[in-house]
């Protein structure tokens, strides 16, 4: 659905975003992780036709990024990070005035706005105006125009910001509804609950993507995973090493505390074999986990690591 292939975007003599390339299927949730200034949002205007690129190229349902912009926005819904409403409308006016923009008329549009102000938990107060809503509710009510003309790609730029842990969990569960019915969305987040709930997979930016990958592989490190194996009994963990270090599917393996710890590619596949093999050799096992860094430690390496390598100027 989405294809971007060495997209940039400079601005005067900043280099906002460089080399951007990544792929988003049918019915797929792709989180785009990053600190303020890594250029998320940059990215998001360029793909939903807002800003023309620099360079690079990008096809979005098929449509070229550029040249067919126009169609790209008519199927494109966008949650920006500041909801710019109108604040002298109300909400019901808000929606209706951007669903007519979007190309809805008569009774299509007071249905889209019946339904969007309920989907957000609005239905009560769509005749009040904007300007006295809170953040939370202004927040509500943007989320409702990104989808009032049913988008095929949905770009959603921190789509919890100040909303409560309730509504917070309405979205979230929303936006799993519209993957489940083959939309295809790209999520802006600093939220790293949020993104591993959500998404498939992740992108960790900074200037570029520095990474793509699901949510458990970015949490391990080097691309693979430590098994934790806890014993009991006589024999020491050390005695099993030599036979660990035989196994086909084993990267590494050292005891300590009573425990082995086993470094293997594919815990999902290997550790089956692994409690075999143990088992058979005379390990009685209490438990067996794999550890992993948290997806926030994950993100502050590769963060860490880029530095202002990624953060360039021309």
């Amino acid at each position: 659905m989405i294809e971007v292939s060495g997209l940039g975007k400079r601005f005067r003599s900043l280099i906002a975003v460089h080399d951007l390339s990544f792929t988003v299927g049918e019915g797929e949730i792709f989180g785009i992780l990053g600190p303020n200034g890594a250029g998320k949002t940059t990215s998001v205007r360029m793909l939903s036709g807002l800003i023309a690129p620099s360079e690079g190229t990008a096809r979005i349902n098929g449509m070229e990024l550029g040249a067919q912009s126009q169609a790209i926005r008519a199927i494109t819904g966008i949650l920006t990070e500041t909801p710019g409403l109108h604040d002298k409308l109300t909400a019901r006016e808000n929606l209706g005035y951007y669903g007519r923009l979007y190309g809805l008329r008569g009774a299509n549009l007071r249905r889209a706005v019946d339904r969007y102000l309920g989907i957000v938990g609005l239905p009560d107060v769509g005749d009040r105006r904007v300007g006295g809503f809170s953040k939370g509710m202004r927040q509500k009510v943007a989320i409702a125009r990104a989808l009032l003309h049913e988008p095929e790609v949905l770009y959603l730029d921190e789509p919890t910001s100040a909303l409560d842990p309730s509504a917070a969990k309405t979205i979230r569960d929303f936006v799993a509804t519209l993957r489940d019915a083959g939309r295809s969305i790209v999520v802006c987040t600093h939220n790293l609950d949020e993104a591993e709930r959500l998404c498939e997979r992740i992108g960790i930016m900074r200037g570029t993507l520095l990474q793509v990958d699901t949510p458990a592989r970015l949490r391990r490190r080097n691309g693979s995973a430590s098994v934790r194996v806890e014993l009991v009994g006589a024999r020491r963990p050390e005695s099993f090493l030599d036979m660990l270090a035989a196994l086909p599917f084993v990267e590494a393996a050292r005891a300590t505390d009573g425990m082995l710890l086993v470094e293997v590619g594919d815990p999902r596949g290997d550790n089956p074999e692994l409690v075999r093999a143990l088992v058979d050799a005379g390990a009685r096992i209490v438990a067996v986990a794999e550890e992993s860094v948290t997806l926030e430690q994950a993100y502050l390496d590769l963060v860490g690591e880029s530095g202002v390598r990624d953060a360039r100027v021309a």
